[in-house]
């Protein structure tokens, strides 16, 4: 295999098949030793992460292609934390660290109080969700663009943009509503998408519990358990 990226919690191969493999690490993003989905660098290790968000991904990308939404997905490997997938071109630069994050929040919390918190307070539910995209670029402390900034960027067209935000609102929804059922509150998550050969927008890398911020009551609840908690029902 040949190694194409070395990304903050997953390394990407490329298959002989033309296919993609994806080996997930056991970093998370955070700061001081903390995990925070919303931070834009490695803050921790946590052992066995990894699987974790490996097996979760799975357990949605197969919900998601029940309900007919199309990704990336194409099998996994849990024991050795490998996932092969379609390739797919990211938004952005992402070979430079410049790839484009989406996030849709439905509570107000992390860095959007940290931007607008003289607005909104901390844990204010936002109705329908809320998309926002980020460049990945450490440096600048992953900077925000509007759907109008990326066509101004040559990024990707308004059309793609608006398939991209309805998807971002769909998948969001179908894993809260998922969560509920066992009692658990979805505040934010964050994806990435690309698009195919043909030019189809579809999701594409993971959806992982480090890559949420989920709540139990007034308690957070870290990577490894929230797993646990979706696979162990």
């Amino acid at each position: 295999m040949k190694k194409i990226y070395a990304g903050k919690t997953k390394d990407v191969y490329e298959l002989e098949n033309g296919n993609v493999l994806l080996k997930f690490k056991d970093d998370c993003t955070g700061k001081d030793g903390v995990f925070d989905p919303g931070e834009n660098s490695v803050g921790l290790t946590i052992e066995g992460i990894g699987k974790a968000n490996l097996q979760t991904s799975v357990y949605y990308f197969e919900m998601l292609k029940a309900a007919g939404i199309k990704t990336h997905y194409i099998s996994a490997d849990v024991e050795n934390a490998t996932m092969e997938v379609l390739p797919a071109q990211n938004f952005g630069k992402a070979q430079g660290g410049n790839g484009l994050e989406v996030i849709c929040r439905l509570v107000a919390t992390g860095s959007f109080i940290r931007r607008y918190g003289e607005y909104i307070k901390n844990g204010t539910r936002i109705e329908g969700g809320y998309v926002e995209c980020t460049f990945k670029n450490d440096e600048k402390g992953d900077p925000l663009v509007t759907g109008e900034g990326l066509a101004v960027l040559g990024v990707m067209t308004p059309e793609m943009f608006e398939t991209m935000k309805k998807q971002t609102i769909a998948i969001t929804k179908i894993v809260a509503d998922d969560l509920k059922t066992i009692g658990l509150d979805l505040w934010d998550i964050k994806f990435e998408f690309g698009y195919t050969k043909d030019g189809e927008v579809v999701l594409i890398d993971e959806i992982a519990s480090g890559n949420m911020r989920v709540y139990k009551g007034d308690t957070i609840v870290e990577p490894v358990e929230l797993t646990k908690l979706i696979l162990n029902r």
